[in-house]
């Protein structure tokens, strides 16, 4: 028996075990899939899909890239597919090509917690259901599949764009955590998001809502915004 201290203390976390890392290799939904990122079936693709972003803007906020030529892009795919933690997918959209990546990262199943990130869509996905699909089916995972508690998202806090994201997706700011990285030669104040377990039925329930086919015109056009 725990005394009490007489002092505010955390509310009491009962039966708790630790949870195992993500194992997913591959799962479908209505408008992309996920897989696990393999070199030598999905690197040529990516290549090609993000060889259309002829400025390079959309590496501006990730610690690597761009990458002029398929030889390099291919050695760093190698190389972070080969772990475990990033684990690192390639989302297919509905045609089944390649044209984005997303991973899990900072695993932690002792307390319960995980982070996504490393995210890099090619500019045919941004902005598209398949979008918004794969960072729901990496949450229902996350949460649905292993019972992590807490559910977290970084970024630079410069990056407007994912910080707007990280918003549409339901995921609160817990504040922004200053000189807290270097890239690029360069300083990263650190913006913090996160879900946690409480939040995600409401959550689950609003993006299975907004997924919907019912919910897109025969011309792919929302009827219902994302309710998060």
């Amino acid at each position: 028996m725990t005394r009490d201290p007489g002092q505010p203390i955390g509310v009491a976390v009962r039966d708790w075990n630790p949870r195992v890392s993500p194992r997913l290799s591959r799962t479908e939904g209505h408008y992309c899939t996920l897989e696990k990122l393999d070199p030598d079936r999905h690197t040529e693709l990516l290549f090609k899909a993000f060889q259309l972003d002829s400025s390079g803007s959309n590496w501006t906020y990730l610690p690597y890239g761009p990458f002029e030529h398929l030889v390099s892009f291919h050695d760093w795919v190698s190389k972070i597919s080969a772990g475990s933690d990033p684990l690192f997918f390639t989302i297919l959209d509905g045609t089944a090509q390649p044209a984005g990546m997303a991973s899990f990262l900072r695993i932690d199943p002792m307390m319960g917690s995980i982070e996504v990130g490393h995210i890099h869509f090619a500019q045919s996905l941004q902005r598209t259901q398949a979008a918004t699909e794969a960072m729901y089916l990496m949450m229902r995972h996350a949460f649905d599949d292993l019972g992590y508690r807490r559910y977290e998202w970084k970024c630079d806090d410069l990056h407007v764009k994912s910080r707007a994201a990280a918003s549409r997706l339901g995921f609160t700011y817990e504040g922004t955590h200053r000189q807290a990285r270097i890239y690029k030669g360069r300083n990263r104040d650190t913006a913090w998001y996160s879900v946690i377990d409480t939040e995600w039925p409401r959550l689950r329930d609003a993006f299975e809502a907004w997924l919907d086919p019912s919910n897109f015109d025969d011309s792919g056009v929302q009827k219902t915004s994302l309710a998060t």
